[in-house]
């Protein structure tokens, strides 16, 4: 016991020194307030939290809340399809099908996302292609716009869905389909009634990890958005970096953490309840 304390103890300074503090610091300076100047005064006041709930920037939570979402399903929508895929490959190309989805993390994810800049802008690849091409007369306006975003995101944020449900689907127990198989269920039928329902937990964890994720990015939307997408993420980065407003923005990153908490928290508690109700089955096998 004392032995695990001691292997435990640099990863409890880690996230001490890296987190804990950091995120008290952050808790501290959203209840204060600032000079004309910038200046953070540490007076208690609820005045930041307040003021996020003035229309303009309840409508962009919402806005991002929504473009979190839309993007979460649209990840599911492709992941669990190659994430299914893979699993049905033979063992020895699953290793180079996951190295296929884990090659955009080897670049850097500001060069990739300038790398789409340059795809989808007026004088872009697929413009300048469709121009050649006598497709279009006019170059179409691919960025600068909310699917641009939204492209930006599911670009970015797909490996996050893809591997939780790949580690599902591996884990499958094959002996299950092979029963079904056995008692006349056609092969969309195990998968809806038996396939799916037991790779829930890996679709609740890729869900949750593109979701939040999606809620404070700021890059995606500041490079292939510009002005014309303001959400929650850059509002933060604007309050920290141009507005110098560092208790509001502050108090704006605590609303996310405590969402991001609360998400989390919903996850292990469905977690508990499946394992909980799988234990239940099998005791009255």
């Amino acid at each position: 016991m004392k032995n695990g304390k001691i292997l435990v103890a640099p990863a409890m300074l880690w996230l001490s020194l890296f987190f804990a503090i950091p995120m008290f610091i952050v808790v501290a300076v959203s209840f204060a307030s600032r000079t004309p100047y910038g200046q953070v005064i540490f007076n208690f006041t609820l005045a930041n939290y307040q003021r996020f709930l003035e229309p303009l920037y309840i409508r962009i939570f919402i806005d991002t809340v929504f473009t979190a979402f839309v993007t979460t399903v649209i990840t599911f929508a492709m992941g669990y399809p190659l994430a299914y895929c893979i699993t049905k490959l033979p063992h020895k190309w699953q290793q180079p099908g996951l190295i296929l989805v884990m090659i955009p993390f080897w670049i850097n994810f500001l060069i990739r996302s300038y790398a789409w800049v340059i795809i989808l802008r007026s004088q872009g690849l697929i413009n300048t292609l469709l121009l050649n091409l006598g497709w279009i007369s006019q170059p179409l306006a691919l960025l600068y716009n909310d699917y641009a975003v939204m492209l930006g995101m599911v670009y970015a944020l797909l490996p996050f869905m893809v591997l939780p449900i790949y580690v599902s689907i591996e884990q499958l127990d094959a002996r299950l389909l092979e029963a079904a198989s056995d008692l006349g269920a056609m092969p969309f039928t195990a998968f809806r009634k038996i396939t799916f329902p037991l790779t829930l937990p890996g679709v609740a964890a890729g869900s949750i990890l593109v979701f939040i994720s999606a809620l404070g990015m700021f890059v995606v939307p500041d490079v292939m958005g510009g002005a014309k997408s303001a959400l929650i993420g850059n509002l933060i980065q604007n309050q920290f970096l141009s507005a110098r407003d560092w208790p509001f923005g502050s108090a704006l990153s605590i609303v996310l953490a405590i969402l991001a908490l609360v998400l989390i928290v919903l996850y292990y508690k469905a977690i508990q309840k499946q394992e909980g109700g799988g234990r239940n089955e099998e005791k009255l096998a």
